[in-house]
């Protein structure tokens, strides 16, 4: 079903998890398999967006303290065929040390993490990100 105008979207969180390694500034992905993305969850009906962001980030890396340096600053992801799209916000990490979340039943080969350069997000990110990635890398700069 292709999302209409008038009818609610499917809406997810996420959050672009960036680290200052005293040279740059470096961007937490998440391996899932066979597909990049940053943490993000599905936003539940009467939850606020930017927290389900950041319990996404804290809950899939282990990464408690998340700091909002650019606010609620949002960009949300062109829809998908369903009409679902996911809403990123930036936040620092002061640490990278991540400890990864591994499902239950999974194996740990499935599921990785780099803190990746701009460069290196291009590579591994699939298309469909380049427009968050844009942005994060946007408000990145403003705040040098």
């Amino acid at each position: 079903m292709l999302n209409h105008p008038l009818l609610p979207k499917q809406l997810s969180a996420g959050i672009v998890i960036v680290h200052f390694d005293s040279e740059r500034y470096r961007l937490l992905a998440l391996r899932n398999f066979n597909s990049w993305d940053f943490p993000n969850l599905p936003v539940e009906e009467g939850d606020d967006p930017l927290q389900t962001a950041l319990r996404a980030g804290r809950e899939s890396t282990g990464l408690d303290e998340l700091e909002l340096d650019w606010g609620d600053a949002s960009r949300e992801t062109v829809p998908f065929e369903d009409g679902s799209v996911t809403r990123y916000y930036i936040a620092r990490s002061k640490s990278d040390d991540v400890q990864l979340d591994v499902p239950p039943g999974e194996g740990s080969e499935d599921f990785e993490y780099r803190w990746v350069t701009a460069e290196e997000a291009e590579d591994v990110l699939p298309p469909r990100l380049a427009l968050i990635l844009d942005w994060a890398l946007r408000q990145l700069a403003s705040k040098t």
